[in-house]
């Protein structure tokens, strides 16, 4: 506990030099003094004993290593011994997710204003690696603070920002976006769940299956058409929490692999949304994730097993 606390207490340190680093000029050759600066010193992993060790790969530093142990003891001692037993009841425990907000291990790249931790992300990177390497897929909190987050953070209003981001960076919520539904996997043009303009609220119908999240969610980003008749162009994103009316969990999923990870159906039967709660502007959906495709897809690569 002492150590991880002494780490936690550099990481907020740290921050302030990544975030000067990352816009330090271009040197004489052409190549930023980053690059060159992080390519002096490192151990290249053909010469590591293995792929894992802490101290290879040019792109990273000593504060970087640091981070990188921080993780790794987090899911040597939080994670890997309970996941067998997670696996049976279908996911983690939410106070696991409080643990890892303690730990700075949610929000990395989300400014520190709103709870984050205010790291490039490489640092989210280490993150998705450590989780990676012990084989335990349970913890859904890459989607939670790389997918969903951003998505408030680059086209939420100031409003969704300061009532969304504190609490899932802390863990006290649990995010999820809710995208393929049962007729039409992820096909955006085919989703069928809609929400329609009625006053200042929005009425959401339809259903989502294979929800990352769903069964703790708090706070969900439905993918939803405003306008029907325009197809992928009247598709929006509609903020959905907890508790509203209309709104239902369906059950678990069993599923043949990432058995820990919580996945679940999600219900919308005329849930009165307000009109606040759309992210982004209205029809701009297919735009936003298209946007946000290439971190989703370099978390997906990265969160493989060497």
């Amino acid at each position: 506990p002492d150590a991880t606390a002494a780490m936690l207490a550099a990481l907020r340190t740290v921050t302030t030099t990544t975030a000067r680093r990352v816009a330090a000029p271009r040197g004489a050759a052409g190549a930023p003094v980053l690059v060159r600066a992080l390519s002096e010193g490192r151990l290249p992993t053909s010469q590591a004993d293995s792929l894992t060790q802490v101290g290879t790969r040019r792109i990273f530093d000593s504060d970087h290593d640091m981070f990188r142990e921080m993780c790794r003891n987090f899911y040597e001692t939080e994670v890997v011994p309970f996941h067998e037993a997670w696996e049976e009841q279908g996911h983690v425990p939410r106070e696991l997710w409080k643990k890892a907000g303690d730990s700075q291990l949610l929000g990395i790249t989300m400014p520190e204003e709103y709870g984050g931790v205010g790291a490039d992300v490489l640092y989210a990177a280490i993150n998705w690696e450590e989780q990676s390497y012990t084989g335990c897929t349970g913890p859904g909190w890459a989607l939670h603070s790389e997918i969903c987050m951003p998505y408030i953070l680059h086209y939420g209003t100031e409003e969704q920002k300061q009532r969304y981001l504190p609490k899932l960076c802390s863990g006290e919520w649990i995010s999820a976006i809710a995208m393929t539904e049962p007729g039409a996997g992820s096909d955006l043009a085919g989703v069928r769940t809609t929400a329609i303009r009625d006053g200042d609220h929005y009425v959401l119908n339809g259903s989502k299956t294979f929800i990352t999240n769903g069964y703790h969610s708090d706070a969900v980003i439905v993918v939803a058409k405003t306008e029907p008749d325009k197809g992928p162009h009247g598709v929006s994103l509609i903020m959905v929490e907890a508790g509203m009316e209309g709104f239902a969990k369906g059950k678990k999923l069993k599923k043949l692999g990432l058995k820990a990870q919580d996945t679940s159906e999600l219900f919308f039967e005329d849930v009165r949304v307000p009109a606040e709660n759309l992210v982004g502007k209205e029809g701009d959906a297919v735009l936003h994730m298209m946007r946000n495709l290439e971190l989703e897809r370099l978390g997906g690569a990265r969160r493989r097993p060497p």
